[in-house]
């Protein structure tokens, strides 16, 4: 008997366990939950990461002499032409985790979905622009195998040069630009430009012209070749097609952010940069920038004492520290260096700028650049060099109202001001440097591609080197991928800040 009901028990327990375990998977799945994301928005993802870093201000917007901090800490950088790799890193670790990963990702996984081309072009043109930027500032870097760690667990890539990078970003770009087809897919979603393929073609072409003109100092008949490819397929030229990454309350621009919080009244515009504007009347002074009259601390730097008149700002001196800025500003006649010009952070600083990643002012400069050495043979090099001024101007405004600049003194400027052949690269470059202000790594790769502006080398007694030519790579690279990294340096030279990349020459 004990052993009949026994049975029945064991029997029992394993009906009930079956019963539980129907359905099982079923029950547990959550049908709300996705499964998988539309490409379009890992897209969207990666152009939101372009948008650049803090470290771009500590570094690049410093090497080029607009705006400086005399702090020091975590704020050391271009300020005393010292090596600080918690802030060098910042684009680096910023562009793979949040740009490349999501372009390499998006290629792997639509590269063979015919219907979902234009989306595989425009990605492989973002992909593009993020690396030129990481080996602009870098220099050799991890570029066919980087990124590659989440689709094709390569976890410690090689270090590709600088050389062979270009040679394949100038593919990439043609190739997927000529590509792009206005028939096709129109993916709306894309935040860059709603999915207008004729404006993603510009910028493409745009991206191209200025890869070209990165070789003019180290393979000139291969920058022609390239530059009237470019041209020819059609350039931005004109503000409504600039690739811009807008900003709003809910996803603020991260230097903007920086500025009008924890660091509002650490960073002022450079001496060098308010002489410049201030010795051409230039009204684009007075658009970017602020003074605090009689400011003598942070808190006093408030909308009540604000000026924006051009005649009073005073820019801080290159190569100060704390102490150093108290008396550069004692020297001035200044309350304190409070009292230096600041970019106004309630305008074209403020946490809702956009960043902008290639202009019509740019483009149209290079153009300028570009007929100066015989590579187009359409237009004027003054009517592209006066296009691209008018262009910057005019792109303030769109910034913030309180920014713009009547067209009266646009072309009061230009008349003061007119082109001189026998200066022709000084002025393009030098107005590509005023026009790319808060774009860092463009501003700091043009200058050194190009040698203008002229500026003169920091003079802080604690300097590591004289100028800044390229950041140094993280110490996480360093520390897990070091056979590579090791490599790359033996190539390229020492990893410090003096090292050149391939094409500055």
């Amino acid at each position: 008997m004990k052993k009949i009901i026994l049975n029945i028990a064991i029997f029992a327990a394993v009906a009930f366990a079956t019963s539980c375990d129907s359905n099982f998977d079923e029950l547990n799945t959550n049908k709300v939950s996705a499964t998988s994301i539309d490409p379009a928005f890992q897209l969207n993802q990666a152009i939101v990461g372009c948008a650049y870093p803090n470290g771009s201000l500590i570094y690049d917007i410093g090497i080029v002499q607009q705006i400086i901090s005399p702090n020091s800490g975590v704020l050391t950088g271009a300020n005393y032409n010292q090596d600080n790799r918690n802030a060098t890193q910042e684009l680096w670790q910023g562009y793979y985790r949040n740009v490349i990963k999501n372009t390499r990702d998006v290629i792997n996984r639509i590269q063979d979905q015919p219907e979902r081309a234009n989306l595989l072009h425009m990605t492989r043109i973002i992909q593009a622009f993020a690396f030129m930027v990481l080996t602009d500032d870098y220099g050799s870097i991890p570029y066919f195998e980087g990124g590659q760690g989440y689709s094709q667990q390569i976890y410690l890539p090689v270090y590709d040069s600088q050389q062979a990078i270009y040679e394949d970003l100038i593919k990439e770009l043609s190739e997927a630009t000529a590509a792009l087809n206005t028939a096709g897919r129109v993916e709306s979603a894309d935040i860059l430009y709603a999915g207008d393929i004729n404006k993603w073609k510009s910028f493409g072409y745009s991206l191209l012209l200025r890869a070209g003109m990165r070789l003019s100092e180290v393979d000139a008949a291969k920058a022609q070749q390239v530059v009237q490819t470019a041209f020819q397929g059609g350039v931005i030229t004109a503000n409504s097609q600039n690739a811009v990454i807008r900003h709003d309350p809910n996803y603020t621009n991260t230097i903007g952010n920086l500025l009008n919080s924890t660091e509002a009244s650490n960073f002022y515009l450079t001496a060098p940069f308010v002489n410049y504007l201030r010795s051409k009347n230039d009204p684009r002074l007075s658009a970017i920038a602020i003074t605090y009259v009689g400011a003598k601390s942070g808190p006093e730097q408030t909308p009540a004492n604000g000026t924006y008149d051009a005649s009073v700002h005073v820019g801080m001196p290159m190569g100060n520290d704390n102490a150093g800025a108290v008396k550069a500003a004692s020297d001035e006649g200044l309350a304190s260096f409070y009292e230096f010009a600041q970019a106004d952070r309630r305008r074209l600083a403020k946490n809702t700028a956009p960043n902008f990643l290639v202009t019509a002012s740019q483009t149209n400069l290079l153009l300028a650049e570009a007929r100066q050495r015989g590579w187009i043979t359409s237009g004027t090099v003054e009517s592209y060099y006066n296009a691209g001024i008018r262009a910057h101007m005019d792109q303030l405004g769109t910034v913030d109202p309180g920014s713009a600049i009547a067209p009266t003194a646009v072309d009061a400027y230009l008349a003061e001001n007119p082109f001189d052949a026998s200066m022709a690269l000084e002025q393009i470059n030098t107005q590509y440097w005023v026009s790319s202000f808060l774009n860092g790594p463009e501003a700091f790769a043009n200058f050194r591609r190009s040698g203008f502006p002229v500026l003169n080398t920091n003079p802080f007694p604690g300097k590591e080197v004289d100028f800044i030519n390229r950041l140094t790579y993280p110490n996480s690279e360093i520390s897990v991928n070091s056979e590579n990294v090791s490599a790359a340096i033996s190539s390229q030279g020492p990893d410090n800040l003096a090292t050149k990349v391939w094409w500055d020459k």
